[in-house]
């Protein structure tokens, strides 16, 4: 869609009131093309309930959690609390949201809409992980308070160019972590209940891709600067919870998410599909940040080969031990 406005000369006029009306439209539109392809699933359908007892505490016949009871890889549980604690800060992230996209109108209509679809995700990973004894159910829930307790705020809550942007990514890269979380998990259940969550987070990062997309049209030299400023400054949203650094550092060498995962699975493809290095007509702001984002994903795939190299060195070395 080509929008058209008396705003097209000057980037630097736009504000973000301006923006949210300008693109009042598009958001209708992707809302309504989201409503009809987007599929209800009911949580509880994906819970092996079948398999679930009673936990020490009021109930007599209440039995310990150990780690012989999980069906689930040791990277499989890395994985899964982090994904969980994640969708955990839901009431945060719709807040950032809510407050900036505002509650009216189309915008407020995906808000809501998007909250609730989100709720379903942690409702079914934690039935999961509670119902098959995937992991320490007190550990988890010490890990949720501690996590929930420090609050949420986004780095691009500044912007709502930023915001978009930001979340055109994160959502394919939760898509992608859920995934590869469930084909590494070792449950065919837990891949299947994943695999239901990552189709929901593909079509919010297609709302958020297309929506980009317009506001390229729109201002693109201010959106091409937020897309620099994401790209290069591109945090997950978990990063503030209890050992992320080394949940995700296990996670990388699990292939669950890493440097080469990151490139060519989530930035690449988005950049790709709005063809955002092939964006002609920027003024010199525009066309700095997207010289500066082009340098910055050639030394982030840089980065990722060298990364390659050690992984597979790690590889070669377990298996040479297991020979051994």
């Amino acid at each position: 869609m080509t929008i058209t406005s008396p705003h097209l000369g000057s980037s630097k006029a736009w504000t973000d009131a301006q923006l949210l009306y300008a693109l009042e439209e598009v958001v209708e539109k992707e809302l309504n093309r989201h409503l009809k392809v987007a599929k209800d699933w009911m949580p509880h359908e994906y819970v092996p309930f079948s398999d679930g007892r009673n936990f020490p505490g009021i109930f007599e016949d209440g039995e310990a959690w150990s780690a012989d009871q999980s069906k689930v890889t040791d990277i499989g549980k890395i994985a899964l609390v982090v994904n969980l604690l994640t969708e955990d800060n839901l009431p945060s992230y719709h807040h950032e949201i809510a407050s900036l996209f505002g509650r009216d109108g189309a915008w407020g209509t995906w808000v809501h809409r998007w909250t609730a679809e989100e709720g379903r995700h942690g409702i079914v990973m934690r039935d999961y992980l509670l119902t098959s004894r995937a992991v320490d159910p007190d550990k988890l829930e010490q890990f949720r308070m501690a996590h929930m307790a420090e609050g949420f705020e986004s780095d691009n809550r500044h912007s709502m160019l930023h915001s978009v942007a930001y979340v055109a990514f994160q959502e394919l890269a939760t898509r992608v972590s859920h995934r590869n979380t469930g084909h590494q998990s070792g449950d065919p259940v837990c891949d299947r209940m994943l695999a239901r969550i990552a189709t929901d987070e593909n079509l919010h990062m297609v709302f958020y891709r297309n929506l980009l997309g317009a506001a390229f049209e729109l201002a693109p030299d201010l959106t091409m600067q937020s897309v620099r400023d994401v790209v290069v400054n591109f945090r997950m949203p978990g990063h503030g919870m209890p050992g992320f650094e080394r949940a995700a550092a296990q996670m990388a060498i699990g292939e669950i998410y890493n440097m080469r995962i990151h490139h060519d699975d989530v930035i690449q493809p988005v950049l790709r599909y709005l063809k955002v290095m092939d964006i002609d007509g920027l003024g010199p702001e525009g066309w700095k940040a997207q010289e500066e984002l082009g340098l910055y994903m050639g030394g982030l795939d840089s980065e990722a080969s060298k990364f390659d190299e050690k992984l597979a060195a790690r590889k070669a070395r377990m298996i040479a031990r297991g020979r051994a």
